[in-house]
C-alpha cells in the first residue's frame, strides 16, 4: 500500500527543506525525500564552510594566524561535521515525513524510494545541480577536485589549478592562497566574474594577484597541462534533472537540463520546481525564496516571483556584491568608496560602486559594489531595487556616520540630479 501525503518534496537542499518545513507548518502532510544530507550542500560542503575558510584566511592574512588545521576544524565546526541529524530532527518535529533514499516518479501521482511507495496530490521537485567536469585531455589522470571535495577535505595542496573564474573558484583561490598554495586560475573571459561588470572582476583580480594567485585569463584549455598539480574544477554547475522520472510526467527540460517553470514555480498539473534545479538563479537565497512562493501557492494565496532584485555576493576580499540589471541600457554613476569617512578611519580600503537608473532616471535598476563587507551596508540596494524607489525619496535617505553605506547618499542624489536637469 503507497503512503498517501498531501505533497511529496523530491531533494532535501535548502529549497526542499524550506518547502517542506513551510507546507508541514501549515497543516500540510508532506514526505521528504533526500539520499544524501538533509540541508543540501549549502550547510555541509558549500557556503557555510567556505565562508568559515575565508573567515579564517582573512584571520590569517592580517596576523600569520590561523594555521591550516585550525581553519580545517573551525570550518567542520560550522559545518556540523557534515552531520545532518539535527536537520531531520528539526524537519520531523515540524511535522515532516523525513524519507531517506534516491526517489523515483513512476506514474502521476506517484514515487518509489526504495521499496516505500509514496502517493501525493502536488510534487515538488528540489533536486538541486551538481558540479560539471569539462572534457579536457588528460583529466582521467589528472588529480581532480570539485568545491565539494575542497571543502570536505583537509589536505592543503602545494599547487593548485583552479579551472574557473567565477564565484567559487575566486573565494577558493583567495582562501588557498593565503594559506600557502600556489594557486593558478585558468579563465576563458577576459576578466574574473564574467557574468558582472569588468570593473568588479578586475578588481577581485587585483586582490587575488596581491595574494600571490597567478591568472591565465582569455584562456581555454584543451588538456590538462603537466606539472599542474591538484586541479580543482569550478567551471559551473548543470541541474540535477536525469534519471528521476520527469518523462513519465512529460516534464519540459531544457537543453541545459534545467526544469522550466513558471512565474509561481509550476512546471505542470501538480508538478512544482524550486531552487537550482530551475536554473533561474543559483542560490540559496534565491532557492528559499522560491520555497516561500510554493508555499504559497500550495496552500491558498497566489503569489508570482519577482527576480529583478536577487543579490549576487562573492565574499571574497573585498567583497562584491551585485543586484539586478548591470547592463549598457542604463543610466550609470561611480562613486570610489576611498571617500568616505570610514574608508578613512580603516585605512582607505580600495572599492568602487556603480548605480544604475531605468532610462527615466526616475529609479534603480541595479548596483555593482566591491568594497570591504559590502554583502552588509550595500543590502538597501535591493530593497531600493525590489520596491521600486524613487531616487528623490533614496537621496532623502540619512544614514549614519561614518559608515560606507553614506556613500549610496551622493550615487543617489547625483543620478536624481540628472534626472531633474
Amino acid at each position: 500500500m503507497a503512503e498517501q501525503f498531501d505533497v511529496v518534496v523530491l531533494g532535501g537542499g535548502s529549497a526542499g527543506e524550506a518547502t517542506a518545513s513551510g507546507l508541514a507548518r501549515r497543516g500540510t502532510s508532506v514526505a521528504l525525500v533526500e539520499a544524501n544530507l538533509v540541508g543540501g550542500e549549502c550547510p555541509y560542503v558549500a557556503c557555510m564552510p567556505s565562508k568559515a575558510l575565508l573567515r579564517m584566511a582573512g584571520l590569517r592574512a592580517a596576523s600569520g594566524q590561523p594555521g591550516w588545521r585550525e581553519a580545517v576544524a573551525f570550518r567542520d565546526e560550522v559545518a556540523a561535521h557534515r552531520d545532518d541529524s539535527d536537520a531531520a530532527r528539526s524537519l520531523a518535529d515540524d511535522g515532516v515525513c523525513v524519507v531517506r533514499g534516491r526517489g523515483v516518479i513512476t506514474s502521476l501521482g506517484q514515487v518509489r524510494v526504495g521499496e516505500r511507495e509514496l502517493a501525493y496530490d502536488q510534487l515538488v521537485v528540489a533536486t538541486g545541480s551538481e558540479a560539471t567536469v569539462p572534457s579536457l585531455d588528460g583529466i582521467e589522470q589528472a588529480d581532480v577536485w570539485t568545491s565539494e571535495d575542497a571543502l570536505a577535505g583537509s589536505e592543503l595542496p602545494e599547487s593548485l589549478m583552479i579551472l574557473g573564474g567565477g564565484p567559487v573558484g575566486c573565494e577558493l583561490a583567495q582562501v588557498y592562497a593565503r594559506f600557502g598554495s600556489q594557486v593558478t586560475v585558468v579563465e576563458s573571459a577576459d576578466h574574473l566574474l564574467p557574468s558582472e561588470p569588468a570593473f568588479v572582476g578586475n578588481a577581485i583580480q587585483q586582490a587575488l594577484v596581491a595574494d600571490g594567485v597567478q591568472l591565465m585569463l582569455g584562456t581555454e584549455l584543451d588538456r590538462v597541462p603537466t606539472g599542474s598539480g591538484k586541479l580543482l574544477v569550478a567551471a559551473g554547475a548543470r541541474p540535477r534533472t536525469g534519471n528521476i522520472g520527469l518523462d513519465v510526467l512529460g516534464a519540459e527540460v531544457d537543453d541545459d537540463g534545467a526544469l522550466r517553470v513558471d512565474e509561481t514555480c509550476r512546471v505542470a498539473d501538480r508538478l512544482w520546481a524550486v531552487g537550482d534545479v530551475t536554473g533561474v538563479a543559483p542560490y540559496t537565497h534565491a532557492a528559499n525564496y522560491q520555497a516561500k512562493l510554493v508555499v504559497d501557492n500550495l496552500t491558498g494565496r497566489t503569489r508570482r516571483a519577482d527576480y529583478r532584485a536577487i543579490p549576487r555576493t562573492v565574499y571574497t576580499d573585498p567583497t562584491v556584491f551585485c543586484v539586478g540589471r548591470t547592463d549598457d541600457d542604463t543610466v550609470s554613476v561611480d562613486l570610489d568608496v576611498a571617500d568616505t569617512a570610514r574608508a578613512i578611519i580603516d585605512g582607505r580600503p580600495p572599492g568602487k560602486v556603480r548605480l544604475y537608473a531605468d532610462a527615466t532616471g526616475r529609479a534603480l535598476v541595479g548596483a555593482a559594489v566591491v568594497g570591504p563587507g559590502a554583502d552588509g551596508w550595500a543590502a538597501e540596494l535591493t530593497l531600493a531595487i525590489r520596491a521600486d524607489v524613487d531616487l528623490d525619496v533614496l537621496a532623502d535617505v540619512v544614514h549614519a556616520f561614518p559608515t560606507y553605506g553614506e556613500l549610496l547618499e551622493s550615487g543617489y542624489t547625483e543620478l536624481d540630479r540628472r534626472r531633474s536637469s
